[in-house]
Formats: structure tokens, sequence, C-alpha cells
């Protein structure tokens, strides 16, 4: 274990921190906010954080392999999540710390569960940050830590792969570092035309903005109690449509920005992950037709909720605990699959979904004709025995983790579809439930103790469990022969 580069890195990415502090310090500044002054003090004191592991932890190699990758992401998603919940508490916003960490960890995590019950009452400065933290987590800290810090690591593909969501990661370019470039070059360019249509429609600056920033991470925090009600039809399709595009895999938009549309079409992910939205968008508006006076009305209600669940988005414009059976039944087959791999969205990901359809299919194929032997085949290519086993080792694990966090939630004086639900919710990065965790409802009401195991399940689920377990596992340091 190169324990220099981890701690070493861990700093860099506390200095970057610092930076990203001074933005909603920015904004309170124009909105002449008191509050500012938190995001100050939190950004000084991951400076000297982040200064301290930098000048004591000097590496003399900078190669990071397997093993510093998932103690790097793991140490460093908890370290931003704790360092982002002190302007809350600083600033008075949110005075318990561990409500204050609930919120941060959601916010970075792209959950968009909340414990806030009148978030209308926040300083703009820190419904920025709430929001900010979506966008900064979205695309991954650490991606962004590669992008932007010049030579910190070599082999930072690593760092890549135990961050981001899916079954596979690879390069889109040799160098790793340019392939982070790439990613947040597109994550920006899609972000900046988002809020120039929200300013388009009217919405104002501010609004557009934090909205941009919960839409391109799929977070789904937002400024008013009723979340996008309140907006106009035109911003909600806009914002409907954005979901659905931040929920596909980034991949597929650098090929098409180099023109490799044959590539694109051949994606059993995609075609999967649009047949799914479309069929639950169109069962859903018969459904819920009935209790609505237009089919324009139904139809953006049911599109909306779809693409802010599959995407794990988080936003509402209808309270669809109030739904049909049928309806929220969908809505819950959707929160278990959520977006493609490699986007910003949460949940099992519609490329495992996809893998497992055709392992079963193999495996039936297998029994009724023992002597054949058929290959999975995705996109032409055939799929190898380690990710295979990869998809069914991580989906028994997943399954596993969610029945933990159901059973520690059953203490609390909720029913059965509220902390089902929330455990659902929060492992899968959706934010809103059924129940009491309802989109008009909060989290609120969870004791203490059932809050840090929801912000754990939250990291585990957008860290999709081992980079978590093994990072911070003891063994992971103990030093091998040779080493």
């Amino acid at each position: 274990m190169n324990r220099k580069m981890v701690f070493y890195t861990v700093g860099n990415i506390a200095l970057v921190e610092a930076a990203l502090l001074l933005l909603p310090a920015l904004v309170a500044l124009i909105y002449l906010e008191k509050s500012g002054f938190s995001f100050l003090i939190t950004a000084a004191l991951s400076l000297a954080v982040g200064m301290f592991f930098i000048l004591f932890f000097k590496p003399q190699s900078r190669l990071i392999y397997a093993k510093e990758g998932f103690a790097i992401v793991a140490y460093a998603w908890l370290l931003m999540s704790a360092v982002g919940a002190l302007p809350f508490v600083l600033g008075g916003a949110i005075p318990s710390y561990i409500d204050a960490f609930f919120e941060t960890v959601s916010g970075f995590t792209t959950t968009g569960a909340s414990i806030l019950t009148d978030v209308e009452s926040l300083d703009k400065c820190m419904l920025f940050w709430r929001s900010f933290t979506h966008w900064i987590g979205g695309m991954g800290v650490l991606v962004l830590v590669t992008a932007v810090v010049p030579n910190i690591a070599d082999r930072s593909l690593n760092i890549l792969k135990a961050e981001m969501p899916g079954p596979t990661v690879g390069k889109l370019v040799p160098r790793s570092r340019d392939t982070a470039k790439i990613l947040y070059w597109i994550y920006f360019g899609m972000t900046a035309i988002l809020t120039v249509l929200l300013i388009a429609g009217g919405m104002p600056i501010f609004d557009s903005i934090v909205h941009a920033f919960g839409t391109a991470g799929t977070g789904g925090f937002g400024i008013k109690a009723d979340s996008i009600a309140s907006y106009s039809p035109y911003l909600q399709w806009v914002i409907t449509a954005f979901m659905f595009l931040f929920a596909i895999n980034f991949n597929l938009y650098y090929l098409m920005l180099i023109r490799k549309f044959r590539a694109v079409f051949k994606s059993d992910e995609l075609w999967f992950f649009c047949a799914l939205v479309l069929f639950c968008i169109g069962a859903i508006t018969v459904d819920i037709l009935p209790m609505y006076e237009t089919f324009e009305e139904a139809i953006r209600l049911s599109a909306f909720q779809v693409c802010t669940i599959v995407s794990t988005t988080g936003y509402a414009t209808a309270d669809f605990n109030l739904w049909p059976g049928l309806s929220k039944a969908l809505l819950l087959i959707l929160m278990f699959i959520g977006g493609c791999a490699g986007s910003t969205g949460g949940g099992l990901k519609a490329a495992r979904v996809v893998i497992l359809f055709k392992s079963i299919k193999k495996e039936l194929k297998r029994l009724l004709h023992p002597r054949s032997v058929k290959a999975v085949m995705s996109e032409g290519k055939k799929l190898d025995d380690e990710t295979l086993n990869g998809v069914t080792s991580y989906f028994a694990v997943y399954t596993l983790c969610i029945i933990a966090v159901f059973v520690l939630l059953s203490f609390e004086p909720f029913d059965f579809e509220t902390n089902f639900t929330a455990s659902v919710a929060c492992f899968n990065n959706i934010g809103p439930g059924f129940g009491a965790v309802g989109p008009a409802s909060s989290f609120a009401d969870y004791s203490g103790f059932s809050k840090i195991i929801l912000s754990f399940a939250m990291l585990l689920g957008r860290l999709e469990v081992f980079p978590l377990l093994l990072g911070l596992n003891p063994l992971i340091w103990k030093r091998s022969k040779g080493n």
C-alpha cells in the first residue's frame, strides 16, 4: 500500500473543496448574507487540512493500484461530506451536525433526500451549496480532481474505476486524465445548455443555475417547498428531457461527438433504457388520466415522475403517493433499475439489468440443451467471465445491503412502506420514497442513528459498495511482501 500517495491525494481533494467553498461565499457576498462567513471559515479549515497532508505525506512514488484507488475514494468521499456539512452548522441553517452530514452526503451522492422541512427559509448561499454538491458529486469527486490537478497520479484509471458507476469502466482516450477532462467538458456543456434553456423559459437566473446543478447531477434538491410543481409546463418539460439525457451513458455522447453513430445505436443498454422509459410513461399516463383534467397534464406529470425516478434525480411535480397502485409499482421498479452505467444516475444500472436478463436466458437455454455452449453477447461482443461474475456478485451484495439497511430502519416507528422505500431510495440515490418519506415529506423524523445508517447507505450506493467497504477495511493497509 502506497500510504503517502493515498494521503497526498486526499490532501489535494481537500484543497479542491476549499476552492469550491468560495463559490457559495461569493453568492453570499452578492446577496449580502452574513451566513457566507461559514463558507470562508470552512474553506480555511479545508485548506489547512489539505496543506498538512500534502506537506507531510509527499510520496516517493505516485503509482496508484487498485487498493490505493479504493482507499482514496473511500476517504475522499467521507472527507468531502464531513467538511461540506460544516457551513450548514456554522451558518445556523442546520444546527445538528448529524442532520447536516445527512444533507451533505445526500448532496454529494446526488440522492436528494432531505431533512429540511422549510427549505425556502434558507439563505441563497446555503441553497446554492446544497445544489452545487449535486453537480460536484454527479460526475465524481475524484474524476474532477483527476481532471484539474496536474500529475496527481500514475495509473489514475484505478481511481476512476473505483468511483465511476457501472459494470465496466474504460478510457475514452489513452490517458485517464484526458478521459476525465472529456467527461467534464461534456458535463459542463450540457449543464450550460440546460441553464440557458431554463432562463429562456422565464426561470430566474439563480433558480436556473441551482436547478441545472440538481438536474445535471441527477440530485434533486429543490429550493421551493413544492419542488418543480410551481414552475411552468415548458420548464417542467425541459427538466424532464435533461433528466433523461443525464441518465444516459456519457461515453455515448463522446462517440456522437466523434461521429461514431453506429457504435451508439449498437448499445443494448441504450435501447433497453429508452424502451423502459417510454413504456412506463405510457402505462402511467393511462393509469392516472382520470385524475387530471387534460391529457397533456397527465403525460407531462407521468413523464416527469418517470424520468426523475429512473434517473434518480428526485425532483417532483406531483405527489405520486396519491397515484394508483400500478403507477406506484412501476415507479418502485424504476427505483431499483436507475440510470445507465457511466451516467450521473444511481440505482442498479440498466447495463447490469440487461446483462442479468441475458445471463438468465443463457442459463435457461443451457438447461434445455446441456451440450450447447452459448456466450453472453453485448453490443456485438462476447462478455468475459470476469464481467459476468462481477455483475452477479454485485447484484447479490446490492440486495443484501438493502435488506440490511431495511432491517436496521425497522426499529423506527414507521410502517413497512416508509422504511422499505426509504432504504431503497437512499441506497439507490433516488431521494423520495413512499409513505412518510414521499415527495411531499422529508426524512426529518428519523432518529440520529437511522440518519447515520441512511448516510452510509447513500455512500455505499453511490460508490457501488465495494470501494467503500474495501477502502475502509483495516486489512487494506497491511504491508505485503516486497511492498
